[in-house]
C-alpha cells in the first residue's frame, strides 16, 4: 500500500521521469512496472560486452525467482488498475447508493506515544507537578485509575491493536468515579452530580495536559476526515491510497474515462446493463449455471439476474437528467420489466409527444458599444433596446453620441431553440411634435447554444439615406444549453418515417429521461419541435457519402429494423460530436470508429468529449503510451467481479484498520458508499460480499485487531438468512459454493468466539469495547443455531460458555502468577516470604474477580452460576498455592490470619461464593489455627490475671489498674479478632463467640474477687484517727470494679439466637450480681472505717460526761482560770479536725472514683451511719445533761456534716431521716437548758444557726 503522502501532487520532474520509464518499458507486449523496465535494460547492455559463460544453477534459480516476482507484481498492478477503473466510475456517477449519515461516529484511536504521554501527565498530577487543585478523594480516584487502568498491560495491548480511543479512557474513569462518588457521604448544598461533573472536568484537564488546542493543522489529513461525508475528489484520493494507484495514473484514467462528463458515465452504465442482460441470456441459453442445490434455482437465478438489472435501470431512470433549472420537468416514463434493451425496437413501449421535449433556454445579451455613429451631433443622447421576439423589451442607459458605450446586460428566458434577437439604436427626438425617438439602426441575430460567447461586432441595418453606412454594434450573446439538451446543430437529414425530404434542418438531441432520447427538428421562433424521432433501438455509425444526395460533406446514419436515417454535416469534427452524443443516447454496445482517413483534430479549437477509443490529442496519446487503454475499454461483464470485489474489500479494510480512527472493523461512510455502489452496479452477490467480509474480519481478529462483534453478527446474520432461505426480500438462489463457504465460516467463527470468550479478560479489557462481550455471547448463540428459525437450546449454549469459562480460569490464573512471579518465589523463598507473596497473590486474585464483576458481569447476567463456577475454579487453582504456602509456616505462627480475613471478607460478601467449595476449604484450613490460637490466648490471659493481681501496686492506669487494663484489653482484642474473622459458618461462629463470652465472664469474676480481697487487706492496714485520708489505690480498686461492670456488658453478652441470649443473660446476671455484691461489701467496709473515726472522736467527748471525775476537775479548772486569763474553748479543734477529715475524704472519693452512682451510694451510707453513731452516743446519755463543750462540738459536727453531705448530692429524704430528727431535737433541748443555766451560752454555736443555714 502506498504511503498516504504519495497521493499528494507530485512534481513535474517526477511525473516526467515516471512517464519516460513507462514509455521505455511500453515496448513489451505486456505492461511492466517502471522498475522492471530499468532492470531489464541493464543486463541487456552488459550482455553485449561480457564473455558468454554458462550460468550456475543457483544464478538461474535466482533469475527465475526474480522473474516470477516481477510477473506477480505486474499481474497485481494490472488487477489494481482495472479495479480502480471500475471503482472511480462508481464514484463519478453513483445511482444506487449514497453515503450513510446515520453511522456511529468513530473516535480517534490512541497510539503508544500518546499512551505514554497520558501516563506522564497523570504521574505529574500525582507528584503534585500540575496547577490542578484537587481534594483527597479525587486524588485517590486518580491514583487508583493510574495504577489499575493506565499501567495495565491489557490496556497497552489494546492500544497497540488500535482498538482504544480517548473516549474509552474517559468512560472507564467515569464508571469508576460514579461508584466512588455514590459511596461518599451527602454534603449539604453540593449534589453528587456536581461532584461528578467537577471530577470529569479535572480529568479532562489532566488528560489534555498543556496542549495548545489552537495549533491545529491548516489542512486536515484524509484519514482525519474519513468519518465525514466525503467529496468525489476525497474519495478518489482515498481509493488511490487503498489500491496503490499513483497520482499521474489517476489523472490519465480520469481524463480518458471522462469522469467529469455525466452523459458519458450514464451511457457507460446503460452499456454495462445491456451487457449484463445479454450475459444473462447467454447463461440461460448455454446453461452455464453455478452449481445449485436444486434445479429449480437455475430458473430463479436467471430471474434474479434480470430483476437486479431491471432494478438498476429503474434506479437510473429515477435520477434527474441533470441538476438543471427548475423549468425542466423530468418526465416519469413507465417501462415494463422485460423490455429493457432486449426489445427496444417496439415503438409502442414508449410514446413521446412534442410537449415532452419542451426546452428552456437562458439568454444573456450584453451591449458593449456602437462604432461609426456620424449622423448625430456629439452631444445628442442615444440608447439601445434589445428583445427576444415574443418576449419583453429591455433598454440600456442613455449615453452621449460622442461616447456610445454601455456594458449593459439583459437576461431573457425562452423556449425557442432558435430564437430571434433584435437590438436597435435610438436617439432622442428634439422635435416638438415628435412622438417617438428616431431609430438609427438595428441588428437581428439568430443565436444557438453552439454560438460563440465572446463579444463580436455586428453590422447594423440603417435607414435609407443614412450617413452611418458603416455603423457597427459590439455585442456579447450567450445562450446557455439546458441540461437535457445533449447536442444541437444544423444537419442534412433524410429518413423513412420522419424527415422524408433531404433537407438541412436544425436538430436537437434531447434527453427526456435516463433511457429516453429524441432527435427533434425545430424552426425559428417555435417552442415545440416540428418533427421528432425517438432513438430507442437505433444504432449509429459512420458511413460513406451517399450518392444522389446534394449537400453535406461527411455522413453518418442511424438504423433500426424497418427504418434508416441518414445524416450529413459540413464539418468532420461536428460529425464526430454528433456520433458521440447519439452513441451515448442509444446505449448500443458497438462503438462507432471514425474512418482512418478522418483527421483527429478539432479545427475550431472546441473541447471534444469522446470515448477513449476516439480521444484526440494529448490525452489519447498519453493513455495509449502508458498502457491504460485496455483498462478503460475493458468490458465489465467479462470480469469475475466477485474476485475483484474481494480484493477491493480486503484492501479497503486494511486501509481502514490502519487509519487514525478506532473503527473496530466498521467502514467509513465513504467506503460503505463505494462498496455498496460497486456491488449493485457490477452484480456482486450479497452473500459473497459478507462471507468475504467475515473472512477478512476474522483474519484481522485472529491477528490481534479489535473487531466489533456486532459487525460480525450483522454479516453472519445476513449470510445465515441467505443460506437458509429466510431473506427479508424473499427466497433467493443459494449456490453450493456459498453453502460450503458459509459452513466453513460458521465453524471458524464459532472457534473464534469461543476463544474470545475464553480470553474475555484480554479481548475485552475493562469492558472495552463497550458491550463487546455481551455482543459476542449473543453472536455465539446465533452461530450455534442449526438453522435460522430453530433457536438453540439454552443448555447447549450454557455448556459451551461453561467450557470457555473453565479454560478462562486457568488462563487468567496462569497469567496472574506469571505477572506476580509466584512459582519461583514459592519454590525458593523463606516461609515468611512465601506468606507475603501468597498474600499479594490473594490481593491480585480478588482484584481480578472484582474487575470481572464490575466490567463483565452484565454480559454474563444470563448465567450468573457460570461466573460463580469460573470463580470457584479460579480459587481452586489458588488453593494449591495457598496450601503450599501455609504448609511451610511454623506450627504456632499466627501471621496467616490477615490472609484469611482478606479472603473471607471477599468471599462472604459474594452471594455465589459464600460457603462455596473454596470458601469451605479455607475454613477447614483455618479452623485448627483459630482453635489453637484461642486456647493459647485463654491460657495466657489466665496466667496474666494470676501473676498480675499478685504483683499489683494498684496505681491508677486509665480506668483501673495495670492488671485490669491488660485483662480487659486482651479480652476485647481477642473478641475483636474473632469478630473480624467474620466466620461464615454459623455454628462454629456461635461456638467461638460463646466460648469467648464465657471466658470473659470467668476472667472478670477472678478479677473482681481478687480486687475484693486486696481492698479488705488495704483497709485493715489503715489507722482510725482523724488524720486518715483515703489512699488512691483504694479508689483504684473501686474503679477496677466500675470498669469491670462496664466491660462485662460488652464482653459477656452474646449476640446469637434466643437460646444463646438466654444463656448469656444467665452468665451476665451472675457476673453483675457478683460485682454489685462486691460493691456493697467494699462500701460497707469503707463506711465502717469512716464511722470508726467518728466513734473515736465521740469517745473523746465522753470524757466530759456529767458525773465523771475528769468532767468535775476540768470544769473547776476552767472556771478558776477564767478569772485571771482568757482560757481557750475546748472541743472546737476536735470538731474542726473531724469536719476536715470528712470533707477531704469526700473530695478524694468524688475525684478518684469514676462512677458517680457508687459515690452517691457511699455518701448516703456514710451519712446514715454517721448520724446513727451520734444518735446512739446521745441515746446512751439520755439521762445526763451534755457538757457545754460536748454540745458545742456535736452541734458543729452535725450541722457541718448535714451541709457537706447535702452539697455532695445526698437527697433531702436521706438527710432528714428519723435519726437526724432525734439528734436535732436532743441538741435543741440541750442548747435551751444550757442557755438558761449558764448565762454565757454557747457563744454563737446553736442549732438555730444550723436551722437558719438550712433555710
Amino acid at each position: 500500500m502506498l504511503d498516504p503522502s504519495s497521493s499528494e501532487e507530485e512534481s513535474d520532474e517526477v511525473l516526467e521521469e515516471e512517464r519516460r520509464d513507462v514509455l521505455v518499458a511500453g515496448t513489451s507486449p505486456r505492461l511492466v512496472l517502471p522498475s522492471q523496465g530499468r532492470d531489464s535494460r541493464e543486463p541487456a547492455g552488459r550482455a553485449g560486452t561480457a564473455r558468454p559463460v554458462s550460468p550456475s544453477p543457483s544464478v538461474i534459480s535466482e533469475e527465475r525467482e526474480e522473474q516470477e516476482r516481477q510477473q506477480k507484481e505486474e499481474a497485481d498492478r494490472r488487477i489494481r488498475l482495472q479495479l480502480y477503473v471500475f471503482t472511480i466510475r462508481c464514484i463519478a456517477y453513483p445511482f444506487n447508493a449514497k453515503q450513510p449519515t446515520d453511522m456511529a461516529r468513530r473516535q480517534q484511536k490512541l497510539n503508544k506515544q500518546q499512551l505514554q504521554s497520558i501516563k506522564e501527565r497523570f504521574q505529574a498530577f500525582l507528584n503534585g507537578e500540575t496547577q490542578i487543585v484537587a481534594d483527597e478523594a479525587f486524588y485517590n480516584a486518580i491514583r487508583c485509575y493510574f495504577e489499575v487502568f493506565l499501567t495495565s498491560e491489557r490496556v497497552a495491548r489494546m492500544v497497540h491493536c488500535g482498538g482504544c480511543s480517548a473516549n474509552d479512557f474517559r468512560e472507564v474513569f467515569k464508571k469508576n468515579i460514579e461508584k466512588r462518588v455514590r459511596s461518599l457521604p451527602e454534603i449539604d448544598g453540593l449534589s453528587k452530580e456536581t461532584v461528578l461533573s467537577s471530577w470529569l472536568a479535572k480529568y479532562d484537564a489532566i488528560y489534555r495536559g498543556e496542549e495548545d488546542l489552537r495549533k491545529q493543522p491548516k489542512r486536515m489529513a484524509l484519514t482525519a476526515v474519513s468519518e465525514l461525508i466525503l467529496s468525489k475528489e476525497q474519495l478518489y484520493e482515498m481509493f488511490q491510497q487503498i489500491l496503490g494507484i499513483k497520482k499521474f495514473e489517476h489523472q490519465l484514467l480520469y481524463n480518458a474515462c471522462q469522469l467529469d462528463n455525466a452523459d458519458e458515465q450514464a451511457a457507460q452504465i446503460r452499456r454495462e446493463l445491456d451487457g449484463r442482460l445479454q450475459l444473462a441470456e447467454q447463461i440461460a441459453k448455454e446453461k452455464k449455471f453455478p452449481k445449485f442445490g436444486s434445479k429449480e434455482m437455475e430458473v430463479m437465478y436467471i430471474e434474479e439476474l434480470k430483476s437486479s438489472v431491471n432494478l438498476l435501470m429503474a434506479n437510473l431512470e429515477s435520477l434527474p437528467v441533470s441538476k438543471g433549472g427548475p423549468e425542466f420537468k423530468l418526465q416519469k416514463l413507465k417501462r415494463s420489466q422485460n423490455s429493457t434493451f432486449l426489445d427496444l425496437g417496439d415503438e409502442n413501449d414508449i410514446q413521446l409527444s412534442k410537449s415532452d421535449v419542451v426546452l428552456s433556454f437562458t439568454l444573456e445579451i450584453v451591449i458593449m458599444e456602437v462604432q461609426g455613429l456620424k449622423s448625430v451631433a456629439p452631444n445628442r443622447i442615444v440608447y439601445c433596446t434589445m428583445e427576444v421576439e415574443g418576449g419583453e423589451k429591455l433598454q440600456t442607459d442613455q449615453a452621449e453620441a460622442s461616447r456610445p458605450q454601455w456594458g449593459t446586460q439583459g437576461d431573457f428566458t425562452t423556449t425557442h431553440p432558435r430564437p430571434v434577437i433584435k437590438v436597435k439604436l435610438f436617439t432622442e427626438s428634439t422635435g416638438v411634435l415628435a412622438l417617438e425617438d428616431k431609430e438609427l439602426g438595428k441588428v437581428i441575430l439568430n443565436p444557438t447554444p453552439n454560438s460563440g460567447k465572446s463579444p463580436e461586432l455586428h453590422k447594423m441595418i440603417v435607414p435609407k439615406n443614412s450617413q452611418d453606412s458603416d455603423l457597427k454594434i459590439k455585442l456579447a450573446v450567450r445562450m446557455d444549453k439546458p441540461p437535457n439538451m445533449k447536442h444541437c446543430g444544423f444537419l442534412y437529414v433524410l429518413g423513412q418515417k420522419v424527415w422524408k425530404r433531404w433537407k438541412k434542418r436544425f436538430l436537437v438531441l434531447v434527453q427526456v429521461s435516463q433511457y429516453t432520447f429524441a432527435m427533434c427538428s425545430y424552426k425559428e421562433k417555435k417552442a415545440e419541435p416540428q418533427e421528432l424521432m425517438q432513438l430507442d433501438g437505433y444504432t449509429v455509425d459512420y458511413t460513406e457519402p451517399q450518392l444522389g444526395l446534394q449537400g453535406g460533406r461527411v455522413f453518418f446514419n442511424a438504423v433500426k429494423e424497418g427504418d434508416a436515417i441518414v445524416f450529413a454535416s459540413d464539418d468532420e469534427q461536428d460529425r464526430i460530436l454528433w456520433v458521440q452524443a447519439m452513441y451515448r443516447a442509444t446505449g448500443q454496445s458497438y462503438k462507432p470508429v471514425p474512418p482512418n482517413q478522418v483527421q483527429k483534430s478539432n479545427t475550431r479549437g472546441g473541447q471534444i468529449e469522446v470515448p477513449v477509443s476516439q480521444v484526440s490529442g494529448k490525452d489519447a496519446e498519453r493513455a495509449q503510451k502508458h498502457g491504460m487503454e485496455e483498462f478503460i475499454s475493458a468490458d465489465p461483464c467479462r470480469f469475475d467481479h466477485s474476485i475483484l470485489f474481494r480484493t477491493l474489500q480486503k484492501r479497503t479494510l486494511d486501509h481502514r484498520l490502519n487509519d487514525s480512527y478506532s473503527c473496530l472493523g466498521w467502514f467509513s461512510p465513504g467506503q460503505v458508499f463505494v462498496l455498496d455502489e460497486y456491488c449493485a452496479r457490477y452484480g456482486v452477490r450479497g452473500c459473497h460480499r459478507h462471507i468475504c467480509y467475515l473472512t477478512e474480519l476474522m483474519d484481522n481478529a485472529e491477528s490481534g485487531a479489535v473487531i466489533d462483534p456486532t459487525l460480525l453478527h450483522y454479516s453472519f446474520a445476513f449470510c445465515a438468512s441467505h443460506v437458509h432461505g429466510n431473506r427479508p426480500d424473499g427466497l433467493g438462489t443459494v449456490t453450493a459454493q456459498e453453502k460450503e463457504r458459509f459452513e466453513d465460516i460458521k465453524e471458524r467463527l464459532r472457534l473464534l468466539l469461543e476463544n474470545q470468550i475464553t480470553h474475555f479478560r484480554y479481548c475485552f479489557p475493562f469492558g472495552r469495547p463497550e458491550g463487546g462481550l455481551k455482543a459476542t455471547l449473543s453472536l455465539l448463540e446465533r452461530v450455534l443455531m442449526k438453522d435460522i428459525a430453530t433457536p438453540v437450546p439454552p443448555e447447549e449454549v450454557k455448556k459451551v460458555v461453561r467450557k470457555c469459562l473453565e479454560k478462562a480460569a486457568l488462563i487468567n490464573y496462569t497469567r496472574l502468577t506469571e505477572y506476580a512471579r509466584i512459582e519461583e518465589m514459592l519454590n525458593q523463598a523463606s516461609p515468611e516470604k512465601k506468606l507475603e507473596d501468597i498474600l499479594q497473590l490473594a490481593d491480585l486474585c480478588i482484584e481480578v474477580l472484582q474487575q470481572n464483576e464490575e466490567h463483565h458481569s452484565e454480559a454474563f447476567a444470563w448465567w450468573p452460576d457460570l461466573m460463580a463456577e469460573h470463580a470457584e475454579m479460579f480459587w481452586s487453582l489458588f488453593a494449591v498455592d495457598l496450601d503450599s504456602a501455609l504448609g511451610a509456616q511454623a506450627q504456632d505462627s499466627w501471621e496467616s490470619f490477615p490472609l484469611f480475613q482478606m479472603l473471607n471478607n471477599y468471599l462472604r460478601n459474594d452471594s455465589h461464593l459464600c460457603n462455596g467449595k473454596f470458601h469451605k476449604h479455607l475454613q477447614e484450613t483455618f479452623v485448627p489455627l483459630v482453635v489453637r490460637y484461642i486456647d493459647l490466648m485463654e491460657s495466657s490471659i489466665a496466667q496474666s490475671v494470676h501473676r498480675g493481681f499478685e504483683q499489683e501496686t494498684w496505681q491508677p492506669v486509665n480506668n483501673g489498674s495495670a492488671s485490669s487494663e491488660d485483662l480487659f484489653w486482651k479480652l476485647d482484642a481477642l473478641q475483636i479478632f474473632v469478630y473480624d474473622l467474620h466466620w461464615p459458618e454459623p455454628e462454629f461462629s456461635q461456638h467461638l463467640e460463646q466460648r469467648l463470652k464465657l471466658m470473659a465472664c470467668d476472667m472478670i469474676e477472678a478479677c473482681v474477687k481478687r480486687t475484693r480481697i486486696a481492698f479488705e487487706a488495704k483497709l485493715q492496714k489503715i489507722s482510725k484517727s482523724a488524720d486518715f485520708r483515703l489512699p488512691h489505690h483504694v479508689c483504684t480498686m473501686f474503679n477496677v470494679l466500675v470498669d469491670a461492670k462496664k466491660q462485662s456488658t460488652k464482653l459477656c453478652v452474646l449476640n446469637g439466637g434466643l437460646e444463646m441470649a438466654r444463656q448469656s443473660q444467665q452468665y451476665h446476671s451472675k457476673i453483675d450480681d457478683l460485682i454489685e455484691e462486691t460493691f456493697k461489701e467494699m462500701i460497707s467496709l469503707l463506711v465502717s472505717k469512716f464511722v470508726a473515726v467518728l466513734e473515736g472522736m465521740l469517745a473523746k467527748l465522753s470524757r466530759y460526761d456529767e458525773g465523771t471525775l475528769f468532767s468535775s476537775i476540768l470544769s473547776f479548772t476552767v472556771k478558776a482560770a477564767s478569772k485571771y486569763v482568757e482560757v481557750p474553748k475546748p472541743g472546737m479543734d476536735l470538731a474542726d479536725t473531724y469536719i476536715m477529715f470528712v470533707r477531704q475524704n469526700q473530695d478524694i472519693l468524688r475525684e478518684k472514683i469514676n462512677e458517680e452512682l457508687y459515690v452517691e451510694k457511699l455518701f448516703d451510707q456514710w451519712y446514715c451511719s454517721s448520724m446513727k453513731s451520734i444518735c446512739i452516743w446521745l441515746t446512751d446519755r439520755l439521762d445526763l445533761q451534755l457538757h457545754i463543750y460536748q454540745l458545742k462540738t456535736l452541734i458543729k459536727i452535725v450541722k457541718k456534716t448535714y451541709r457537706d453531705f447535702r452539697l455532695q448530692g445526698v437527697l433531702e429524704g436521706t438527710l432528714h431521716n428519723k435519726t437526724y430528727e432525734t439528734i436535732h431535737n436532743r441538741l435543741t433541748v440541750e442548747e435551751t437548758t444550757i442557755s438558761v443555766s449558764d448565762g454565757g451560752g454557747l457563744q454563737g454555736i446553736t442549732m438555730k444557726d444550723s436551722d437558719e443555714e438550712e433555710g
